[in-house]
């Protein structure tokens, strides 16, 4: 059963989302400016060259699983061809289920490219009124609104989970008739004996499962243990970066001898960059051909730190993503010694993919490290302004500024 996703939740105030947990060492102003934690490192190579990076394989939505497959019986919201499919098991009583509905609902407003999947597990015994509250949910789906009352359950679970078992139905159908749930049809579903025997085939299906406990989440068939916001949206993320990458390296043709003038749109305003040909052949025609190809395109600066630099390039938001191919370093007698200078992030030797940064002033440090493969002509104050981010402080961070576009202009 497929329905559109309800807004009442995502705009719960509260917020139930595990602490993450700590991350990589990040860049700040006296550190090197890294790509987090590659997926693959490729090994550094003597010469100029770019190469192809084996990615390890990631499970599909259609990944063979000990978990029974997506079906039209199931509650799902998102696109059916989204790359990375959610499962959840969980009632709506526990704590720890609530907690994830916030989780989820984040992870839905936050990615396009995702699809949630509900399975209702009744913690019968264990709960008092689980059962009853499931039975209320497959209630409302006979009025095609299951969505609408699990928001309500769990943006209201602090006012109902106390309450004693027999006070449960004449809550949940006054407050359901609220948000435009028929009360009449809804109370006659809950009394249905077909809506409690749907409630107890779910129980006896999960007990088959010997699901030890709740939630317990599937990403795209396989079980996920991190729960925080922050590593979920990591890896999905990543899944879904797995089909933009590219399978060889961008065709080599860069002219030394032109001038290419890149305009990056973002949210707050355009940053136009001169690149150097001449002096990084690699890093340029690689931008360019990923500008062209419109990968920067939705992508967000994921790091940002006052009086250093801003990064950006990676699809997957995490600073852990590349485009499928690494390619040298080229150092040449550029260096990092003023604002606006625009480099190639990398994860150590000739490690460079598409992330790339534009500092916010001299960064010595940097210099025989790190590409620099242009210059900002115009828009740094735009750069300058942009949403500081530190994932090296944790927690949950500000949304970032996406580029909107890149526009190359060859003179």
């Amino acid at each position: 059963m497929k329905h559109t996703f309800s807004t009442l939740f995502i705009f719960v105030t509260s917020l139930f989302i595990l602490s993450a947990c700590a991350s990589a060492t990040e860049i700040t102003p006296t550190e090197t400016l890294v790509i987090e934690q590659p997926v693959i490192l490729d090994t550094p190579t003597p010469i100029i060259s770019c190469n192809t990076i084996n990615v390890i394989p990631t499970s599909t939505p259609n990944s063979a699983s000990l978990f029974p497959p997506v079906t039209d019986a199931d509650f799902s919201f998102g696109p059916a061809d989204a790359p990375v499919t959610l499962v959840e098991y969980c009632d709506f009583q526990s704590q720890g289920c609530s907690g994830m509905a916030t989780v989820v609902g984040e992870l839905m407003r936050n990615h396009d490219n995702l699809r949630f999947v509900f399975r209702p597990l009744p913690l019968i015994g264990v709960l008092d009124k689980s059962d009853k509250a499931i039975i209320a949910a497959l209630a409302a789906d006979e009025q095609g609104q299951f969505w609408v009352l699990y928001d309500l359950l769990f943006a209201k679970h602090a006012e109902w989970k106390d309450l004693k078992p027999a006070e449960f139905n004449a809550w949940v159908i006054r407050e359901a008739v609220k948000v435009g749930i028929n009360g009449d049809q809804l109370e006659a579903a809950i009394n249905a004996p077909e809506t409690t025997t749907r409630m107890m085939s779910m129980y006896d299906a999960a007990k088959q499962l010997n699901i030890a406990a709740v939630p317990l989440i599937l990403v795209n068939g396989e079980e996920s243990y991190l729960l925080d916001y922050q590593n979920m949206s990591d890896t999905i993320g990543l899944i879904a970066l797995g089909q933009k990458q590219f399978t060889q390296c961008p065709p080599f043709d860069v002219d030394p001898n032109k001038q290419y003038i890149a305009t990056i749109r973002t949210e707050k305003g355009d940053i136009v960059i001169q690149l150097f040909p001449d002096k990084a052949p690699l890093a340029v025609n690689s931008f360019l051909f990923l500008a062209r190809q419109n990968w920067f395109n939705g992508v967000t600066f994921h790091r940002v730190i006052a009086g250093f630099a801003a990064q950006a390039g990676d699809p997957s938001g995490t600073g852990r993503g590349n485009p499928g191919y690494f390619f040298n370093n080229e150092i040449s007698d550029l260096k990092f010694n003023k604002p606006g200078l625009v480099g190639m992030a990398n994860s150590g030797p000739d490690t460079n993919g598409s992330q790339f940064f534009i500092t916010f002033g001299p960064a010595e440090h940097l210099n025989g490290g790190y590409t620099i493969f242009g210059q900002v002509i115009s828009g740094l104050d735009v750069a300058e302004k942009l949403t500081l981010r530190d994932p090296a402080q944790g927690g949950l961070l500000p949304p970032g500024d996406k580029i909107l576009s890149v526009d190359i202009e060859e003179k």
